[in-house]
């Protein structure tokens, strides 16, 4: 499974969202599930798939779907 596949997998299971409701426009909050909790949820499910520990500053700023795309590269990550 590539690295997109995953990374889109965990946004699908962490805010029980469908396949079609993932897309490049989702950001912090767009959706009832991604909320302070569903963000840390999101934060931990991305840390433990792809083994990294995420700085605050880049867990505060993660606030959308591409954002994260750019933050997943700051730590090897490419998606």
């Amino acid at each position: 499974m590539s690295n997109r596949n995953k990374y889109d997998e965990i946004f699908i299971e962490v805010f029980e969202i469908e396949a079609d409701q993932l897309n490049e426009k989702l950001e912090y909050q767009s959706i009832e599930a991604w909320d302070s909790v569903g963000h840390m949820s999101l934060m931990a499910a991305l840390e433990d798939e792809f083994d990294i520990m995420l700085e605050m500053d880049d867990i505060v700023d993660f606030g959308s779907y591409m954002t994260g795309v750019e933050t997943m590269k700051k730590y090897g990550v490419d998606i």
